[in-house]
């Protein structure tokens, strides 16, 4: 596939070896009734039954007035984590249990509820940023396989509310980001959409956006920041679908940092800053285009594996390869097009099929991912797509809803009559809001 490779959607089970905890941590959400000792009869379960506790936090309950809300890690390789468990649900209101390990009986897939629980799985890769196939155009060259493991490196390293490390980017890849840059801003005017358009002079006054310079990731996370809240965290490999939906969940884009090998500048069998910087940043600056992405991610939280496949599906075929309505004409806003020299003419011909976008629909639509797809998927509007991703989310069988708090950068799982009158209340204070405004508007 030439310039535009595409974020891995494979699903599976990731290695655990990269990870601080052991492979068997799960972990619980409870409440407590406010009574004295009641979390040190909670946790004396626990000990009575051999389980290792990993992690402990406590808050007020939202669902729950009068208790405390307990999120506990604990090893279930080890001691009596059943017993434990039963014995819990007898002291306990509102037990859940999240576990990676999907064997668990009665768990819900485990996922971030911070921001900053992006750490652990952030380095939970399918590969390693040196780990190249035999048929990669760098394989050979063992120059580029350092510099690989160089930028690795620094994703591996880095943690959230860290500022991301500058990277000085040698000649050779200034020049293959420089080859990428000129040949697919002569198409962006007559191919790309109008909000793409619009927010790419953007990023050259602010972010600098030049074929002579490769822009560094910190800079491009500020603007992010100031535009619609979302910005970009280094990663040093591939994410499985679950771990990279879940960060657009909290407005965070897992980017590679690292660059296409210098011989084949027009192709990349995988994800680099290329593909990110010209394909993906420019769209996550747009309100619009950044809430339907958010959309995706919050419906993969907690969701089973089959309906992971499913979002990271719909995904492909709008984030990495949508094409979207603009008056009579089809422009494209997916990534995987915008970053790819052939496939941004290809996908605008009378060669691919186009097929109006419905989740339901394109969710079971099988696709290659070494050529040109075959299929396209046709959107009316971002905010009509928004629209259609939230109504799909609600056939996802999870026994919650969740709502992102902007304020906290926390998911909010509502599955209270207590949570909800929470939501209620915070609509309620921004529908205030907006009528005083149209009022006031009216007035003029």
């Amino acid at each position: 596939m030439d310039g535009g490779a595409t974020h891995n959607v494979e699903t599976k089970h990731v290695d655990e070896k990269n990870n601080n905890e052991p492979p068997g941590a799960i972990s619980l959400i409870f409440s407590m009734k406010e009574e004295v000792g009641a979390l040190a009869n909670a946790l004396a379960t626990f000990k009575t039954n051999g389980v290792n506790l990993l992690h402990i936090e406590s808050r007020s309950s939202k669902s729950s007035t009068g208790s405390y809300e307990f999120l506990v890690s604990c090893d279930s390789s080890q001691g009596g984590l059943k017993a434990a468990l039963d014995q819990l649900r007898e002291q306990a209101v509102g037990l859940t249990i999240l576990s990676r390990d999907q064997s668990t009986q009665d768990s819900v897939p485990w996922f971030p509820r911070k921001i900053k629980e992006l750490d652990q799985f952030a380095n939970h890769i399918l590969s390693y940023g040196s780990e190249l196939d035999s048929d990669h155009p760098g394989f050979t060259d063992e120059v580029y396989r350092a510099r690989r493991k160089e930028f690795a490196d620094i994703a591996f390293n880095y943690k959230h509310g860290q500022p991301i490390p500058r990277v000085v980017y040698t000649p050779d890849e200034v020049a293959a980001w420089g080859t990428v840059f000129r040949n697919l801003t002569t198409l962006y005017p007559t191919h790309a959409c109008k909000e793409f358009n619009h927010i790419f002079p953007l990023l050259v006054d602010n972010c600098g956006f030049r074929e002579d310079n490769v822009p560094q990731l910190e800079d491009i996370s500020n603007f992010l920041k100031d535009c619609t809240g979302f910005r970009l965290r280094p990663v040093a490999g591939l994410l499985s679908s679950r771990d990279f939906l879940a960060g657009l969940a909290f407005r965070v884009f897992h980017s590679t940092q690292y660059i296409r090998h210098g011989s084949k500048p027009m192709y990349t069998p995988e994800p680099d800053i290329c593909h990110e910087l010209l394909g993906h940043v420019p769209l996550l600056a747009d309100p619009q285009f950044a809430a339907f992405s958010q959309e995706i991610g919050l419906a993969s939280l907690g969701a089973p594996d089959e309906h992971i496949v499913k979002l990271a599906t719909c995904y492909w075929f709008s984030v990495e390869f949508g094409l979207c309505r603009q008056g009579d004409e089809c422009r494209a806003y997916g990534a995987g097009l915008l970053s790819s020299f052939g496939e941004l003419q290809y996908c605008l011909s009378d060669k691919p099929e186009v097929r109006p976008f419905d989740p339901v629909k394109t969710a079971e639509q099988a696709y290659p991912i070494t050529e040109y797809q075959p299929v396209y998927f046709l959107a009316d509007s971002f905010a009509d797509a928004k629209e259609k991703m939230s109504s799909f989310a609600q056939t996802i069988p999870r026994p919650f809803s969740v709502h992102y708090n902007p304020y906290t950068q926390s998911v909010e799982v509502l599955d209270s009559n207590q949570r909800i009158i929470n939501l209620v209340e915070t609509v309620r204070g921004d529908m205030a809001v907006v009528c005083d405004a149209l009022r006031k508007v009216s007035l003029r």
